[in-house]
C-alpha cells in the first residue's frame, strides 16, 4: 500500500522515463493559399450563422467567387443567399435499406453463427421463457378441450399441473 515505486529502484524508474532519440526534424512544406483563390471561410460562417446549420451545409457557387468574396457583412450575405448565389444544403439521407436487408437475411438465419454470439444460451434466449411458452400452448390446448368436453374437470385439473 505504502510505497508507490513497487518495489522497483528510483534509478530504474527514471531511466525508464526517458524519451527515445529521436531523428532530426525534416523541413515541412509549406501550404500558403493560393493567390487566385480567395479566402470564402469568414462568408461561410456567417451564411451558416444566418441559416442555422453547419459550415458543411452552405454551398457557395464557385462561378461567383469574385463577388462571394467582396460581401464582407451578414447584410451582405443575405443579400447573397436571397439572390441563390449562397445555397444550405438538403440533410444528407440516412438510409435504412442496407439495415432492412441484413435484418431479412438474419431472419433467414444468416450472419447468427458461433462467431456472431455474444452471450451465453441463457442470456439469448432463456429457458424459462422457452418453459412459459409451451407451458401457456399446452395449457390453451387444455382449455379448448375442456370446452369442447374432450376431458372432464378432473382430468383438466391433473393435467394443468403435472
Amino acid at each position: 500500500f505504502g510505497s508507490s515505486h513497487c518495489g522497483r529502484s528510483r534509478k530504474r524508474e527514471q531511466t525508464e522515463r526517458t524519451p527515445p532519440a529521436r531523428a532530426a526534424p525534416r523541413a515541412r512544406a509549406v501550404f500558403a493559399p493560393r493567390s487566385d483563390a480567395m479566402s470564402l471561410k469568414l462568408q461561410k460562417r456567417l451564411a451558416a450563422d444566418i441559416k442555422k446549420c453547419g459550415r458543411n451545409r452552405i454551398w457557395l457557387d464557385p462561378n461567383e467567387a469574385n463577388e462571394i468574396s467582396m460581401a464582407n457583412s451578414r447584410f451582405n450575405v443575405r443579400k447573397l443567399i436571397k439572390d441563390g448565389l449562397i445555397i444550405r444544403k438538403a440533410v444528407k439521407m440516412h438510409s435504412r435499406a442496407r439495415c432492412r436487408k441484413n435484418l431479412e437475411a438474419k431472419r433467414k438465419g444468416r450472419h447468427m453463427g458461433v462467431g456472431k454470439r455474444r452471450g451465453t444460451r441463457e442470456a439469448r434466449m432463456p429457458t424459462k421463457v422457452l418453459w412459459m411458452r409451451r407451458q401457456r400452448v399446452l395449457r390453451r390446448l387444455l382449455r379448448k378441450y375442456r370446452q369442447q368436453k374432450k376431458i372432464d374437470k378432473h382430468l383438466y385439473h391433473y393435467f394443468y399441473r403435472h
